[in-house]
């Protein structure tokens, strides 16, 4: 005991003493990533195929590296298969065959601007862009830990992310909400749910005797960690428990960071009137008597017999009234400011000296003050130093997301880490370029899509073939072939299968699942599956996100958990997928109803059905041999069979 004492106060001493100097070293500063943004030159060109080629400066940033690697830009891919590409990434849906054939039927220059402008102004683009703005801020509608307890109001944050990108919310309002719309104006709903940001991290429930610091300490830690990932780029968390091992973040910076968060606390804000809250409390009163009888029973109880009760007292209280609608949100209480101190390896039994509000010290000029201790709205001022125009880091982060987002992989390939650890970018020019834009077009995110999607860099082949001196394709002298996300594959299974309902918002739909999986969750009583059966085929980003669990579909396609931000999508292939794709449940459900699509639309001819499959399926008629496997196939198979093998193929399951 005495040793790690000694060693603790050791190590802590150590940690304190370097980070409160404050001082960082010339190559601490200069890393790139912390480094002001530059205001790159355009790369210009004389020959006139270069000139031709070059339509944005995107290209001319692209052209330039290919031609220093000794390597050639691809020709543009068909329309058709654009026309599918552009579709997958602004909506995450097919064109249907009508809307492929006015698109190939439309000879005009502007064809194609124009389709990308009327997917930009569909509600669409808000589901598809707003599912990987939930990916980087880990949405989930459950606590995670061991109860995994459901959060009834959470959705409203999904829609509130949806509506913000339909609306072209410029970037630097849409931050500014999240972090502190409460404080900005607590009277406006809008600014409430988007505060709820703050509570989308994972939080621990557990009955019996509680550590009230160290609870309080995860919540804020939560809080904390998710501003280094998702807006800045850094892995701020490793900063926890001592000075970052690799990045000039202090142990100490880690802790200001957190004292913004110090009066922020969780706050349900009632959407329903005294008299319904007054009913309530009577049906909830009553309920409580059989479970306060139950809870009695739990003393004294040790091992399965203390587990038995703890899961009938976790379907009683999902059996009480339905909770009443509220804003998922917080607020500060002056009155409740938790004291933050630097806790040695992030124990709170080892405190250090108290801190108080600071931004990041390696952004901002030797000898910063900490903010006054009497700051009214902390988060507020937290969001004024991020997004401001002089900050590096945020433009460059969110440039790279939506720059990764078309291309499968960003400018800088780590996009939740900038730091050493990280990758160095392939274009650093290009993506100060971009951060710059993206600012100067009002931090609007549409802009800046807009200026991607019509670039010839966007819109090459991707049918070349690999490069020796380029085999990752990093310098995209090729457009990346990629397999669609989980979301996608069942969106646009419902979508051909005529079976997808457009419905958008509202409380998320929970759907069926095997038994033998309910029966593994902890409270399988929450698992409310949705009463109205169209409910199920609704887009993928209104199913119930729980934290501790995910749809074997979208499991087997990588959709990733809900424990930590996701910086990126990986995308693997192995037998289990096949298997879904020809065993499962969604599978078989969706090829039942392409048949009898097919049938309805292009009648009993086995030739059109054929045609009509793959216009659907893959955005294009079958080739000659394809129509030849296909129709030998339907001689011996029912139309359901082939349905199914439609799923199956790489032309369903892969964009290029």
């Amino acid at each position: 005991m005495l040793r790690r004492i000694l060693v603790t106060a050791v190590v802590t001493a150590s940690f304190l003493c370097g980070a409160e100097l404050g001082k960082y070293t010339p190559a601490e500063r200069r890393h790139w990533a912390f480094q002001p943004r530059s205001n790159p030159d355009v790369p210009s060109f004389s020959a006139p195929a270069d000139k031709a080629w070059v339509r944005s400066p995107i290209d001319a940033f692209i052209l330039a590296r290919l031609q220093k690697e000794g390597l050639k830009p691809s020709p543009p891919a068909g329309k058709a298969t654009l026309l599918r590409r552009v579709y997958f990434d602004l909506t995450g849906l097919p064109p249907t065959p009508e809307q492929m054939a006015k698109f190939l039927a439309d000879k005009s220059p502007t064809a194609y601007a124009k389709v990308v402008d009327e997917l930009q102004a569909s509600s669409a683009y808000g589901e598809r862009w707003g599912q990987r703005w939930l990916d980087i801020v880990r949405f989930a509608e459950s606590d995670g830990f061991e109860y995994d307890t459901h959060r009834p109001d959470a959705w409203r944050y999904r829609d509130y992310v949806i509506q913000s990108f339909n609306s072209d919310k410029s970037y630097d309002q849409f931050l500014r909400e999240q972090l502190a719309g409460d404080e900005i104006n607590p009277k406006n709903e809008v600014m409430r749910i988007a505060a709820g940001f703050q509570r989308l991290g994972a939080l621990r429930k557990n009955g019996g005797n509680q550590d009230i610091a160290f609870n309080r300490n995860e919540v804020m830690v939560e809080m904390t960690n998710v501003i280094g990932s998702a807006f800045l780029g850094v892995t701020l968390g490793c900063a926890r428990c001592h000075d970052h091992k690799f990045d000039p973040i202090r142990h100490t910076d880690y802790y200001r960071m957190q004292a913004f968060f110090a009066a922020t606390y969780e706050k349900d804000v009632p959407l329903s009137t005294a008299a319904e809250q007054a009913a309530w409390k009577v049906k909830n009163d009553a309920a409580q008597i059989p479970l306060k009888a139950l809870k009695d029973t739990m003393k004294g109880l040790t091992g399965e017999a203390l587990s038995e009760v703890q899961r009938k007292v976790a379907e009683l209280e999902v059996r009480g009234p339905a909770p009443l609608p509220a804003l998922f949100s917080v607020a500060d209480d002056a009155e409740k400011v938790t004291p933050v101190y630097v806790l040695a390896r992030g124990d709170t039994q080892n405190r250090g000296p108290q801190v108080g509000m600071r931004p990041l010290g390696i952004l901002l000029p030797e000898g910063t003050p900490e903010l006054p201790k009497e700051t009214k709205t902390p988060r507020a001022e937290l969001a004024n130093w991020i997004l401001d125009p002089k900050n590096p880091l945020p433009s460059r982060v969110i440039a790279n997301r939506i720059w990764q987002s078309h291309f499968g992989r960003g400018i800088v390939a780590t996009p939740n880490d900038f730091g050493r650890m990280g990758t160095r970018p392939t274009h650093p020019e290009l993506l100060d370029y971009l951060a710059n834009q993206f600012i100067a077009d009002g931090w609007k995110f549409k802009s800046l899509h807009r200026m991607i999607l019509l670039s010839n860099t966007y819109q090459q082949s991707s049918q070349a073939a690999a490069n020796e001196k380029d085999p990752d394709n990093t310098l995209l002298s090729k457009f990346p072939r990629r397999r669609l996300e989980a979301e996608e594959i069942r969106d646009a299974s419902l979508a051909i299968a005529g079976k997808l309902n457009p419905k958008q918002g509202g409380p998320s739909v929970i759907i069926p699942i095997d038994p033998d999986l309910l029966s593994v969750m902890y409270n399988p009583a929450q698992w409310a599956v949705t009463e109205d059966p169209l409910e199920h085929n609704r887009r993928s980003v209104y199913l119930f996100a729980k934290r501790n669990f995910k749809l074997p579909f979208m499991d087997v396609f990588d959709a990733p958990d809900r424990q930590t931000s996701c910086a990126r999508r990986e995308s693997s292939t192995h037998p289990p997928q096949a298997l879904e794709l020809l065993n499962g449940d969604t599978a078989n459900r969706m090829a039942d109803a392409l048949a009898e699509r097919l049938v309805r639309e292009a009648g009993k001819d086995k030739a059109r059905q054929i045609d009509l499959a793959y216009q659907l399926g893959t955005g294009r008629a079958p080739t000659k041999k394809e129509k030849q496997i296909a129709l030998a196939f339907l001689r011996k198979e029912p139309l359901r069979e082939f349905a199914l093998a439609l799923f199956n193929l790489n032309s369903f399951l892969y964009v290029d």
